[in-house]
């Protein structure tokens, strides 16, 4: 698959009574995206509001985060079988705001959902600190379940997102990427001499709001199994899941996973990257051998010299991902495991809920469980009635001086396990 990627720069958004994109802002008229919400019988109202890098400013609970972008060509439309017809995509043209984001928010769903300070402290354990953010706050109708409201808010914060993105499509990009995956047969005859590298993109699926779509599909309903990697550059995999937010892929991850970036980046030149397998991460011991079983079969019949793991979530996840690790290195294949560390706020606890030798090489993107103190801001978007309960927080966190202690658990992105944070260590 060859897709072109135009990434149009946007510096500023702004509402306004058209919605267009004039010298790197972006207008936007939210009356339009206000009907589009609504077409969901399940919410009862919406609002918009803008948060810019360095603004005091606090969004808070954070659900989702989601890139605006759209097809310029080629099969399909971003967002396949959810917002758009279902379509394979991965090819041809996409056009990228970016510097933009949508920012869900509203009422909880569940207890693992984030912050995002636009400055202070907290900006520096984000990277959507570093984004225009255009933030949505949704109102759900009295008497509905988590999982219906979760499923409206997920939705309608993707169908703003690509009324968004489709601005872009008239617009010269100010840079363009093209990034080509050829099959697996011609891979190997364009670089036989470099190592044969994949990767194995571990996605949440546990269940009870810790979800994750591909295609439109939730995932837990799915073996192990191979996509292109343009094809989520083009949206097909999308968070639907309230894990911490340290740690939670959202859409935006997806849309921009770096790991994919730095394969691409290395590809041809110390590697010839040629797979990339997608697994899940349900909750039944059974389910974890089966899923476990199929990723080493897959990269046993590639005939990989060498496979990169990333994991989504902590605990329950921590057996998929040993899983995985194991059984891909008895086959004869290296692995190197990318995630995070629950090692208590001493740092002194066991880290992984799982562990064994095969797993020697690992990259750590930080301690979820370290303590900080948040300023206290001048204005928060959404609330903070859930400061105490949400993940990483307690009873206190919320002190009467406006200022928040938290475990970086509740930092929306903070120890990312695709290594798109600034937490790392060696």
């Amino acid at each position: 698959m060859k897709l072109e990627v135009g990434y149009i720069q946007i510096r500023d958004i702004s509402l306004a009574d058209e919605s267009r994109i004039d010298d790197g802002v972006l207008y936007i008229n939210t009356k339009e995206l206000e009907e589009l919400a609504l077409e969901d019988e399940h919410l009862e109202a919406v609002s918009f509001d803008v948060a810019r890098p360095g603004e005091s400013i606090r969004i808070t609970p954070v659900k989702d985060v989601i890139e605006p972008r759209a097809k310029v060509e080629g099969p399909g439309d971003v967002f396949p079988g959810v917002v758009t017809k279902m379509s394979t995509v991965g090819s041809g043209k996409t056009h990228v705001l970016r510097g933009a984001a949508v920012v869900t928010v509203g009422k909880i769903v569940g207890f693992q959902e984030g912050i995002i300070d636009m400055t202070g402290l907290g900006a520096e354990y984000t990277p959507f600190s570093a984004t225009n953010n255009l933030v949505v706050n949704f109102t759900p109708k009295e008497g509905l379940t988590a999982h219906e409201y979760e499923a409206a808010i997920r939705k309608a914060g993707l169908k703003i997102a690509y009324a968004v993105g489709k601005l872009g499509v008239s617009h010269k990009p100010d840079e363009i990427k093209v990034y080509e995956f050829p099959s697996i047969i011609e891979a190997t005859k364009l670089y036989p001499d470099l190592p044969r590298v994949g990767y194995v993109l571990m996605l949440q699926s546990q269940g009870l709001l810790h979800d994750t779509y591909v295609y439109g599909v939730d995932m837990k309903q799915s073996l192990t199994t191979m996509l292109s990697p343009t094809e989520i550059m083009d949206g097909a995999i999308l968070s639907g899941n309230c894990v911490s937010a340290c740690d939670k892929n959202t859409t935006y991850h997806h849309q921009n996973n770096p790991v994919i970036e730095d394969l691409f980046e290395e590809h041809g030149k110390t590697l010839n990257f040629v797979a990339l397998i997608i697994t899940n991460e349900n909750v039944y011991l059974a389910d974890k051998i089966r899923s476990s079983d199929w990723t080493a079969k897959l990269v046993n019949y590639l005939d990989l010299d060498g496979v990169i793991i990333s994991q989504e979530g902590f605990g329950n996840p921590d057996t998929d991902l040993i899983m995985n690790c194991k059984k891909i290195e008895e086959t004869g294949t290296h692995t190197v495991i990318i995630t995070d560390e629950y090692a208590g706020r001493d740092g002194t606890s066991q880290s992984l809920a799982d562990a064994d030798p095969s797993a020697d090489a690992l990259v750590t993107a930080g301690n979820a469980n370290q303590v900080v103190t948040l300023p206290k801001l001048d204005r928060v978007i959404g609330t903070l009635d859930y400061t105490d309960k949400i993940a990483g927080g307690y009873a206190g966190s919320l002190a009467d001086d406006g200022t928040i202690t938290v475990e970086i658990q509740a930092i929306t992105g903070s120890t990312n396990e695709l290594g798109f944070s600034r937490l790392s260590a060696r």
